[in-house]
């Protein structure tokens, strides 16, 4: 399987150009036509250090407006740094830049299109493409690869099919899921060997529940979090935009990277509607076939221990924030106020309005609460969220995130450091069509 191109930081900066634009590509044996960042499905991997500089100019060939978040990355988000608000015209570029912090966590991010109302159709339509920041001290592995799942729907002319309004409604999932742009690849790894896998799920609804039956997995990390040590796992649950760091111990033989089905709708979803609605993953997919043979390797070296990670638990919060996210599912459980349906504390995104206002250099406790029949991945941009009471995770250790799943009618409260920066940004489902449809607010730190 072909890995995405990658492109390395250098003496503390990376000069990147990238161009957005419609391309043919090649899926599962037919040329489809698709939206690019520099002719390619995925876009070219960026791989950084904390402390480095990424200049990014964004050149926009597509037919509308567009512009670029860099999903994860504690960094600015103000001026030329990670703006959700800057609005990139057909025929014109833009100038980002990113400085990254000294003190960065190391992980896997990645970046993809954030102007509101087009984000669901430009990520499906193919602009994404994967970040990595390299661990200060390397964790030894026989090879990396960078696994980039997403999902499409294409008509019977390679087209990108529109999604009706009840996709839209309920969150589209393509038809067609893609591993690097590929369906359902084959990776050769030899027996005995520890491969790490960053694995990014870029799709606009899709949960993906990973299993490689056969084989030993342990988890690093998910999102920017990292455990003190790696921990044996049967699969991981990612949500849309959720990431995992994995090392893959191989045993002869053949086996399936799977994505088990995954029910979006909860139990007090009304009668069967995840199932008629595109709620559910039915059947599930195969995103890849693992081959593992040849002599066994040897034993690799253990993985550096790692420093526990900061633990808000013990911190005294500056302001107790709730936050309901409610979708009334275009009139079927009423509607919002601006007719969609999909709003956070009764509001739908307004760029102009600030929703909630925080002071640099507190930390602030948030609960998340779900009053809708359908989990909400819940993002916040710039700031990354401890998760300190879920009602499905058990909490021994300190669990960071950027995406943090709210389950169908149920709550989930987090802790946020607001460090570093100050600015205007936002925080939203990431189901990124109830994003476009109103379920994002703005938030200043001042």
């Amino acid at each position: 399987m072909a890995p995405p191109r990658e492109l390395k930081s250098s003496a503390g900066s990376l000069d990147v150009e990238l161009t957005a634009a419609r391309g043919r590509v090649r899926i599962n044996g037919r040329y489809a036509s698709m939206l690019c960042y520099n002719g390619m499905l995925p876009g070219p991997t960026l791989r950084l250090r904390a402390g480095d500089r990424l200049n990014l100019s964004l050149r926009n060939d597509l037919d509308e407006a567009t512009n670029l978040h860099v999903h994860g990355l504690h960094v600015s988000p103000e001026g030329r740094g990670d703006n959700p608000f800057v609005r990139i015209t057909p025929g014109s570029s833009f100038d980002y830049g990113y400085e990254l912090p000294a003190s960065h966590p190391p992980g896997v991010y990645w970046y993809h299109p954030h102007l509101h109302g087009t984000v669901a159709d430009q990520v499906s339509g193919g602009l994404y493409g994967a970040i990595i920041v390299e661990d200060p001290e390397p964790i030894a592995a026989s090879r990396e690869r960078v696994l980039v799942v997403s999902d499409v729907s294409l008509d019977s002319a390679g087209s990108l099919r529109r999604p009706t309004a009840m996709e839209r409604m309920m969150g589209r999932m393509g038809e067609v899921v893609l591993l690097n742009g590929q369906v359902r690849p084959r990776l050769e790894i030899r027996t005995g060997e520890r491969e790490r896998w960053r694995v990014v799920n870029t799709c606009v609804s899709r949960f993906l529940r990973l299993r490689l039956d056969g084989q030993r997995l342990q988890l690093l990390g998910v999102d920017s979090g990292r455990r003190p040590v790696p921990a044996s796992v049967e699969e991981v649950l990612l949500p849309p935009g959720g990431r995992a760091d994995l090392l893959v111990v191989t045993t002869a033989g053949t086996s399936r990277l799977r994505a088990l089905p995954y029910d979006r709708m909860g139990a007090g979803g009304p009668g069967n509607m995840g199932g008629m609605m595109g709620g559910s993953d039915g059947g599930g997919h195969t995103l890849a076939t693992v081959e593992a043979a040849g002599a066994g390797a040897p034993s690799p070296a253990p993985v550096p221990a790692r420093q526990a990670q900061r633990d808000l638990r013990s911190a005294t919060p500056a302001v107790h924030r709730e936050l309901v996210f409610s979708a009334g599912f275009g009139g079927m459980m009423g509607r919002g106020p601006g007719g969609t349906g999909f709003a956070i504390n009764g509001s739908e995104f307004n760029p102009d309005r600030t929703d909630v206002r925080a002071e640099a250099g507190t930390v602030e406790e948030w609960t998340l609460v779900n009053s809708s029949p359908m989990d909400h991945p819940i993002h916040l941009h710039v700031w990354p969220m401890q998760v300190v009471d879920s009602p499905r995770q058990v909490l021994d250790d300190p669990d960071w995130r950027d995406v943090v799943n709210v389950p169908a009618n149920e709550r989930v409260r987090v802790r946020v450091a607001f460090d570093d920066f100050v600015g205007r940004s936002v925080f939203h489902c990431h189901i990124l069509d109830h994003e476009d449809s109103g379920m994002m607010a703005v938030i200043e730190v001042r």
